[in-house]
């Protein structure tokens, strides 16, 4: 049997009954989580761009923030992917290193207004794509090197396996059988994609990828329905998936060790911090710094200790991260993060308002982030990519060396973001667009989701707003 066979009738025959109560719990609040920062993403003009696109489209059944009226499933999918992932607020899977909910939440909901389902089935829809997706990424995760493949290729992991959960979300919601699945499978193999050579050098491209993929998703599973099918080694075969992708350096166990039996979804990282993960250790550190009582004119230098693997995203090249160009650029930049932690930051802890364009202007600020230098850290290379830990070491003016080191990231299964927490978040998200009263209802309908008739109860909180 196939590995895409596998996934197949895993998710074929995948019933709400079958899901552990915390796996459904999970994928309730990843849809809360996902929504409002998508919701607090509409303002960008990256929003406005991709909205512009997909009202060309045409008008059709779904709900796409920001846009009055129903659109197709097709450009509900690619607005609301996009504007998941937009801010670099949305979850992450680790060793697989995926932002998994940004392509599934808004491909499930959109095939969900679609196909009239009801919420519990978009539930089990998601909790499927989540296992599938997270797993296709621990394939690639590649134990000597102690890194994700994808990522030492240059690729965007999360949108190239996203899409194939996509097309697992959209095609169970569409009613399709193990076969028809298979093919769905098959098809999105060919339609992933994504580069990171944007968190180096700049560019708003990468905000797409999670829309794009959740679009190509509903895509593929479009063309299964209709009769196309793809090849049923499409994942391990010699031109497929993992051979093009990572040249074959793959665990094709991990694809499907433990589909159905042990899951994934609840171990899912949560973002406290609107920046890349990569960053949120320092950030964790510099905050248990300040609160110590380390205040910012007493620093002569400073020093965060990350993982190798990490320091190509958030430390190189050092003059950009120093002085990054933009607020979005920022979210990608080690010195800036740990500076702003230390400075005090909003929400969680550090928040949107710590990354506008305004912000990256303030001359104190990147006064602080240029005493920042990034290295390489022994301890934290051992504990990466299953955790993303660092050191931040800070040298007062009285010689004096203060240390803060973060094994565990807060929001993870280790140091999990209370209930509180994350309406919190949502609230700060939802609560830049949305009056207060849609806010809480979004917030209970997106916590009720599996007892909702139609999508409808829930997206008629953004609608027309």
């Amino acid at each position: 049997m196939t590995l895409a066979r596998r996934q197949a009738e895993f998710a074929a025959g995948l019933r709400f009954e079958d899901l552990p109560e915390n796996v459904v719990s999970s994928v309730k609040e990843r849809v809360l989580d996902t929504l409002g920062v998508a919701l607090a993403a509409s303002p960008l003009e990256t929003s406005d761009a991709v909205r512009t696109v997909a009202a060309g489209w045409g008008s059709g059944t779904a709900s796409a923030i920001g846009m009055p009226g129903r659109v197709s499933p097709h450009a509900a999918a690619l607005v609301n992917g996009t504007l998941a992932h937009s801010l670099d607020f949305d979850d992450t899977h680790l060793p697989s290193i995926l932002h998994p909910s940004a392509c599934i939440v808004p491909a499930s909901l959109a095939a969900g207004q679609a196909f009239g389902s009801a919420g519990r089935d978009v539930v089990t829809a998601a909790a499927a794509a989540y296992e599938i997706c997270v797993r296709l990424g621990m394939g690639a995760y590649d134990d000597e090197r102690r890194n994700n493949v994808f990522f030492e290729k240059g690729l965007h992991a999360t949108s190239i396996c996203g899409t194939i959960a996509a097309a697992v979300a959209a095609g169970k919601l569409a009613g399709l059988g193990a076969d028809g699945l298979e093919a769905a499978i098959g098809i999105a193999a060919s339609m992933g994609a994504g580069l990171l050579e944007a968190n180096r050098m700049g560019g708003t491209v990468k905000r797409v990828h999670c829309g794009w993929a959740a679009h190509a998703g509903l895509s593929a599973a479009s063309l299964a329905h209709a009769g196309i099918t793809g090849p049923p080694t499409v994942l391990e075969g010699r031109f497929g998936f993992f051979n093009a992708f990572c040249d074959g350096r793959v665990d094709l166990d991990a694809v499907v060790d433990g589909l159905g039996s042990r899951w994934e979804t609840p171990a899912i990282h949560f973002k406290p911090y609107p920046a890349n993960h990569f960053t949120h250790a320092g950030i964790d550190a510099a905050l248990a710094l300040r609160e110590s009582g380390v205040a910012v004119g007493d620093i002569e230098r400073i020093e965060l200790g990350v993982a190798p693997p990490t320091l190509r995203t958030i430390a190189e090249p050092a003059e950009l991260k120093a002085r990054p160009p933009s607020g979005y650029a920022a979210q990608f930049s080690g010195p800036f993060t740990v500076a702003t932690a230390l400075a005090g930051g909003g929400g969680l802890g550090v928040y949107l308002d710590d990354f506008t364009d305004e912000r990256v202007r303030d001359e104190k600020l990147l006064a602080l982030a240029a005493r920042v230098e990034c290295v390489a850290d022994e301890e934290s290379e051992e504990l990466y990519p299953r955790a993303l830990p660092g050191v931040v070491r800070v040298t007062l003016q009285s010689g004096e060396t203060r240390e803060h080191r973060v094994t565990e990231n807060r929001g993870g299964p280790g140091r999990p973001l209370s209930t509180d927490e994350l309406a919190l978040k949502f609230s700060l998200d939802a609560g830049r667009v949305l009056p207060e009263a849609a806010v809480e209802g979004l917030r209970d309908a997106s916590l009720a989701l599996d007892v909702l008739t139609t999508l409808d109860e829930l997206t008629s909180f953004w609608e027309d707003t």
